[in-house]
C-alpha cells in the first residue's frame, strides 16, 4: 500500500489532527478532508497528497472529501492506513501536495489524442502496478483507448511493459504453445478440453486465465468447479514440469498484474475495448514464453466481436505484436450464430467439459468438434504434424482416453478429485424447465440474452447457477416441449430469470 517516489509539490505543508475512521477503503490508501477547507489548501477529491507525523516518513494517499463525517482541523484516516501505520487519534499529521506523476501526464495526452512513447506507457503501467494510480486514473486509462485508438507501436510498448512489470515463467529448452479464446461466446468452453490433448501429445502448454469479464463463465471460473486455481509461481513450474500443463487463474499471480488491475475496473461496465482485450492476451503469452499460439475468434452480431471487418482488423493486430514478440500465431475466425455446448455458467460448463474427455453419450458434440479443429491447428502450427493432420492427430489422443487421462493428472496436481464423473458435477439446488408456447424451427439463439439471464441466476460468482440447453438452431420443437433450464442457488434468483424471459427472448422459433 505504501507509494513511494512521488514528488512533493515546492509548497507550504500544513498540519491537520488525525481521526480515525472505522472503515476500509480497497487497494488504495485514502484519507478523508472537510469538503470547504480542502478547497481553502487548493485541493480536491481525487489529490495525491503526502502525510507524515512523529513516527512515520513520507506516506501517500488519495483525498476523499466530505461535510459530515469530518470537521475543519481534522484528516479523517481509513482503516487501511492506521493499521498499517500506527497512528494516535489526534496525532498532528503533517500534509503536502503532490506533483502529478508523468503517468497521469501521459493519460491526459492519451485522453486528448497524443501518441504515446515508451517511457510514457512504463510510468502508467509501472504506476498501476504499485498501487500508484486510483480508480479514477484507471478508468481514464481505460477509456482513453476510445478517445483515440491505440497505434500499432502503442499496443506493442503496452503489450511489453505490462510483461515486463510482472513475473514470466521460465523454462529453458522447453517450446511453449497456447490456445485462447477471445471470449464473447456464450459455452464455447473449448480451452479446457485442448490442453489436456496437447499435453498429452508431449507439448508444454502452462494455461493461465481470466475470470468472466462480461460473460457467465471464463475457463479459470468454470476450471475451479473442479479444483483450485490460484499457485504460486513455484508450484506453476513444478506441475507444468511435471504434467507439461497446468490451468490455472492468472490473477492469482504477479503475471501481468497491470492487466488483472485494471480489469476490476472494466469488469463493472462490462467493458472490454479491443485493444484492450488484444494487450491482455498477448501479455500473459509473452510472460509465459508462449512461441506458437492459436486464437479462437467467433465472429457474430450477438458477440464481443460482431463483424468480420472488425474481426480481420483484431487479426492483423495480433499477427503484428507475434511477429514483434518472436511468436508464431494462427487465428482462427469461426462464424457464431448460438452457444457452443450446453450449459452455460461455471458447473454446467464444466459438466461439458468432462462429458466430453470421458467420451459420454450425452457430451455435446459441437463443443467436441470445434475442439478439434483449434487442437489440431495448433499442432500443425508447431510443426507436429503435416498440414490437414492435424484433427486427425487430436481425435486419435482424445477417443484413446490419454486426453482424460492427462487432464485427471491435471485435477490432481492442483487439488482437486482426478476421478469426479461428468454426471456428479453438482448443478443449482433450484431449476425451472422453460417449454416453448409453440410449434416451430428454431431459427436463432441470442447469445448476449443468454448471458444476461445466467447472470441473473447467479452465474459465475454462484458456480452451480446457470442455464442448460436443450435445443439447437435448426432443430424442430412443439408446444410444451423442453427449451431451457434455469438452475440456482434459490428460488429468488429463478423468479427475477422467470421475470426476464418476459422481455428478453432466448430463442427465435418460427
Amino acid at each position: 500500500m505504501k507509494i513511494v517516489n512521488w514528488k512533493l509539490v515546492d509548497k507550504m505543508a500544513f498540519y491537520l489532527k488525525a481521526k480515525k475512521l472505522n472503515i476500509e477503503t480497497g487497494d488504495y490508501p485514502e484519507v478523508l478532508l472537510h469538503e470547504k477547507e480542502a478547497l481553502n489548501f487548493g485541493i480536491h477529491a481525487g489529490d495525491k497528497i503526502g502525510l507524515s507525523w512523529y513516527r512515520q516518513k513520507k506516506i501517500f494517499a488519495v483525498v476523499n472529501t466530505a461535510e459530515k463525517e469530518i470537521k475543519p482541523g481534522q484528516i479523517g484516516l481509513f482503516e487501511e492506513i492506521w493499521k498499517k501505520y500506527p497512528c494516535r487519534q489526534k496525532e498532528i499529521i503533517e500534509v503536502a501536495m503532490v506533483e502529478r506523476p508523468l503517468s497521469v501526464h501521459a493519460i491526459d495526452k492519451k485522453l486528448t489524442g497524443g501518441k504515446l512513447n515508451y517511457a510514457e506507457i512504463y510510468s502508467v503501467i509501472n504506476d498501476i502496478v504499485k498501487r500508484k494510480l486510483g480508480a479514477v486514473e484507471l478508468a481514464y486509462f481505460v477509456a482513453s483507448s476510445f478517445a483515440k485508438p491505440y497505434t500499432l507501436d502503442e499496443l506493442y510498448y503496452l503489450t511489453k511493459a505490462i510483461a515486463d512489470t510482472g513475473e514470466k515463467l521460465v523454462l529453458p529448452h522447453r517450446i511453449i504453445v497456447d490456445k485462447h479464446s477471445v471470449g464473447g461466446l456464450a459455452g464455447n468452453r473449448t480451452t479446457m478440453i485442448a490442453i489436456p490433448i496437447i499435453a498429452a501429445f508431449g507439448l508444454y502448454i502452462p494455461k493461465t486465465s481470466s475470470r468472466a469479464i462480461t460473460s457467465p463463465a471464463g475457463t479459470a471460473d468454470t476450471m475451479e468447479v473442479l479444483a483450485p486455481v490460484s499457485f504460486s509461481m513455484r508450484k506453476i513450474k513444478e506441475m507444468v514440469l511435471k504434467n507439461k500443463s497446468c490451468l490455472i487463474w492468472g490473477g492469482g499471480l504477479s503475471i501481468a498484474p497491470a492487466d488483472d488491475l485494471i480489469i476490476k475496473v472494466t469488469r463493472p461496465l462490462s467493458l472490454e475495448p479491443y485493444d484492450k482485450m488484444i494487450v491482455s492476451i498477448m501479455a500473459k503469452k509473452v510472460a509465459m514464453g508462449v512461441k506458437y499460439l492459436v486464437i479462437d475468434m467467433p465472429v457474430g452480431p450477438k458477440t464481443k466481436i460482431k463483424t468480420l471487418k472488425i474481426a480481420n482488423e483484431i487479426e492483423n493486430k495480433f499477427l503484428h505484436l507475434g511477429k514483434r514478440f518472436d511468436i508464431k500465431i494462427e487465428v482462427v475466425k469461426i462464424p457464431a450464430k448460438e452457444p457452443v455446448g450446453k450449459g452455460i455458467g461455471p458447473a454446467l460448463e464444466a459438466r461439458d467439459v468432462l462429458r466430453v474427455l470421458q467420451r459420454k453419450h450425452k457430451r455435446p458434440l459441437d463443443l467436441e468438434n470445434k475442439t478439434l479443429i483449434l487442437a489440431g491447428k495448433l499442432l500443425e502450427l508447431a510443426g507436429q504434424v503435416q498440414r490437414g493432420k492435424g484433427k486427425a492427430a487430436a481425435t486419435e489422443i482424445l477417443e484413446s482416453g490419454k486426453a482424460w487421462k492427462k487432464m485427471q493428472a491435471i485435477i490432481k496436481s492442483q487439488g482437486g478429485n482426478p476421478n469426479i464423473d461428468a454426471n456428479s458435477v453438482t448443478l443449482g439446488g433450484e431449476y425451472f424447465r422453460v417449454s416453448s408456447q409453440k410449434t416451430g424451427r428454431v431459427t436463432a439463439v441470442d447469445n448476449r440474452a443468454l448471458d444476461e439471464i445466467a447472470r441473473t441466476l447467479g452465474a459465475p460468482v454462484e458456480k452451480m447457477a446457470g442455464i442448460y440447453l436443450h435445443r439447437r438452431i435448426g432443430q424442430r420443437v412443439k408446444k410444451g416441449d423442453k427449451l431451457f433450464t434455469f438452475y440456482a442457488q434459490n428460488k429468488d434468483r429463478i423468479e427475477l430469470a422467470k421475470k426476464a424471459i418476459e422481455k428478453i427472448e432466448i430463442y427465435s422459433i418460427n
